[in-house]
């Protein structure tokens, strides 16, 4: 039987940002293991913290969505 299930566009954004999130630990593992060679590309270094830094932004503006700052 194929179950058909279907998300809420907030159930969505929260599995969107947990990939995001996973994304930017896993840069951010990478980051921290080409450093620790002290012979780090600085070329491929300033890419990975600028993917990391893009990352970062994805994951606030979906916050941002899910949790809006309301000031009563």
């Amino acid at each position: 039987m194929n179950a058909h299930i279907e998300m809420t566009e907030e159930e969505v954004l929260k599995v969107k940002i947990e990939m995001l999130r996973r994304g930017h630990r896993d840069l951010d593992q990478a980051i921290a293991a080409m450093e620790e060679t002290g012979r780090a590309d600085q070329l491929a270094l300033r890419r990975l913290k600028k993917q990391k830094l893009a990352l970062k932004d994805d994951i606030q503006r979906i916050e941002d969505r899910l949790y809006p700052d309301i000031i009563a």
